[in-house]
């Protein structure tokens, strides 16, 4: 049987698709019960909250690898995000600390195309986030950036055609600077509210930092370091308070209320780049 045969074969509404030099694509997705739903990409996007649907294949199980497939407990949703590498659980932490996003989910749809041959294609994207605008962007998360090889090159030209089609955004995110995804990695494991201390201790926080001051001062003021300490690390998860993140995280790093730059949500390693 030919490729065109072949094509034809394969049933469906994939039938309807036209390449990927053309501007029609389609969407697979699980629904909130559970079905499986194949519909064109243009509707969608419109229509379907990508950010609530369960993954719709899972992260694949590389015996040797030290780190497997998991969850994700995300501050911003209350919910987990499914994780299938420690690359992707690294953007996970940028994610999760960007105010404009709002939703988050792994690998919840499937983009279906053909190519010039007329064979049908499709790639999973790693990540969805969801704008408080409403606009989206779509991510891979490579361990380096040849991961994927050519094919991987060629689903990222065809995914940023349909997110452009879209009004979103497609990206191959680079991994993180050690130091940052270090930082990063200390300060989630502050991120859930239980760390944020009575109410009275968050604010003492906030104004014992109102100035620039070494971090170990700034908590020994507010009072035990042991109580302290976790609810200062929570309120630099959620940018409450601020710090450079390039440098390794000790206790005479300067801390402040100040944002912007390096020092607040942005900086190195930031979604946007900014």
């Amino acid at each position: 049987m030919g490729s065109k045969d072949a094509a034809a074969a394969s049933g469906g509404r994939s039938q309807h698709m036209q390449r990927d030099t053309g501007s029609e694509w389609e969407a697979v997705f699980v629904d909130p019960v559970g079905q499986v739903v194949q519909q064109r990409w243009a509707d969608a996007v419109l229509a379907v909250a990508f950010e609530d649907l369960e993954p719709v294949s899972a992260f694949p199980v590389v015996p040797g690898r030290r780190w497997g497939p998991g969850q994700w407990w995300s501050a911003t949703t209350g919910r987990h995000v499914a994780c299938g590498s420690a690359a992707m659980r690294a953007q996970l932490m940028v994610l999760d600390r960007d105010p404009e996003v709002v939703g988050l989910a792994g690998r919840p749809v499937r983009l279906l195309w053909r190519d010039a041959r007329g064979q049908v294609r499709s790639w999973v994207p790693q990540l969805f986030a969801r704008h408080r605008d409403g606009t989206a962007v779509l991510a891979d998360c490579p361990s380096h950036p040849e991961a994927g090889g050519e094919r991987a090159q060629r689903a990222a030209r065809v995914l940023e055609a349909a997110c452009v089609q879209a009004g979103w955004s497609y990206r191959r995110l680079e991994p993180l600077e050690k130091i940052l995804a270090a930082n990063l990695k200390w300060l989630a494991g502050y991120r859930h509210p239980r760390n944020a201390g009575r109410p009275r201790l968050a604010a003492a926080v906030r104004e014992a930092f109102a100035q620039p001051r070494p971090l170990i001062e700034g908590a020994e003021a507010v009072g035990d370091p042991i109580e302290v300490l976790p609810a200062v690390f929570h309120a630099l998860w959620h940018g409450h308070l601020t710090t450079p993140l390039d440098i390794p995280l000790h206790e005479r790093v300067l801390v402040s209320t100040g944002a912007g730059g390096a020092n607040g949500r942005g900086g190195p390693g930031s979604w946007d780049g900014r």
